[in-house]
């Protein structure tokens, strides 16, 4: 079993590229309602405009956090980390 960073097992891996995502909200809609989306269109999310974001590597949720602007971009200040050791 892994139990450091240094491990040589786990160096090997360490520079593999991986998806990291954030998910804002999600909703459902009629596909009817779908194919009338067009650009000023505002689509309404589930999620309150104070809930937690996800993040995501490679789709498995590994935290969440909170959507901030840094240097006029968008960024994630992780407040929770999902899961732990098994």
């Amino acid at each position: 079993m892994v139990n450091t960073l240094d491990d040589s097992r786990l160096s090997t891996v360490l520079d593999v590229k991986v998806q990291l995502s954030v998910r804002l909200g999600s909703c459902q809609m009629a596909m009817r309602d779908v194919l009338e989306l067009q650009p000023g269109t505002v689509v309404q999310l589930g999620q309150r405009a104070d809930d937690p974001v996800g993040l995501y590597i490679n789709d498995k949720l590994i935290a969440l956090g909170e959507v901030v602007v840094v240097e006029e971009k968008f960024a994630i200040k992780v407040t929770t980390m999902v899961g732990g050791p098994a």
